[in-house]
């Protein structure tokens, strides 16, 4: 299956550069381009992309807000967003990520990283840069967001023993197989855990699962992984 890409950034020279990188592999085209936050809204609606790669910065309507317009419509909720930031430890990503973004990476990442993360976030995985993800959740993440609350406490509490203790464990990073691991399960058993707690508490996807996981106090960042 063709994965179906839209960029969204204000500089043409980018655009076109990551085009022709996107267009030169076999699984994934661009169907679209937008220059600012707005058009990626109107975009999305008309083509319904898997995958919006979305430069955090721009006018009429920043990368915040569009992801966030995107993300709250039921009727796009199978596209996913990749944010692209020049600043990795940027409050805005802590918003794009609560606003339901899959991911994020530095526009400096290398070409091979960017195509990778576009079949991550398109696969419906969480694409959280290592190199930031720690200060996010220290600085942002856990803190109570009171104008966005992603989970009420029934919500949460409605989670089983075991979900619990996955959905902890991804939190902290742990992919399905090293879940698996540890706690002596199949990946494809983990994978259910996860995809059940992401429906008792409404998470578009993964990270948004673990923007949840923290935001609600499911997860402590000071908790041991």
């Amino acid at each position: 299956m063709t994965i179906r890409v839209l960029l969204a950034d204000d500089q043409a020279l980018l655009r076109a550069t990551f085009r022709i990188l996107i267009d030169s592999e076999d699984d994934m085209t661009v169907i679209a381009e937008a220059a600012d936050g707005r058009e990626a809204v109107e975009a999305t609606e008309e083509y319904r992309p898997d995958v919006v790669v979305m430069d955090i910065r721009m006018p009429h309507l920043d990368g915040v807000a569009a992801t966030a317009a995107i993300c709250s419509r039921p009727e796009l909720a199978d596209t996913h967003i990749l944010v692209l930031t020049t600043f990795e430890n940027d409050e805005n990503i802590a918003k794009a990520l609560r606003a339901g973004a899959s991911g994020f990476l530095g526009k400096g990442v290398s070409p091979e990283t960017l195509l990778s993360g576009i079949r991550t976030v398109a696969a419906g995985e969480a694409l959280l840069s290592q190199a930031a993800t720690r200060a996010l959740i220290t600085r942002f993440l856990a803190a109570p967001d009171t104008d966005d609350l992603l989970a009420l406490p029934e919500a949460v509490k409605a989670l089983t023993d075991r979900e619990r203790e996955v959905v902890t464990l991804a939190a902290h990073g742990r992919s399905n197989a090293q879940i698996a691991e540890r706690l002596v399960l199949s990946p494809l058993t983990v994978r259910s855990h996860i995809q059940r707690a992401m429906t008792k508490l409404d998470a578009r996807d993964r990270a948004q699962l673990v923007v949840i996981a923290y935001q609600s106090g499911l997860v402590q960042p000071q908790s041991p992984a």
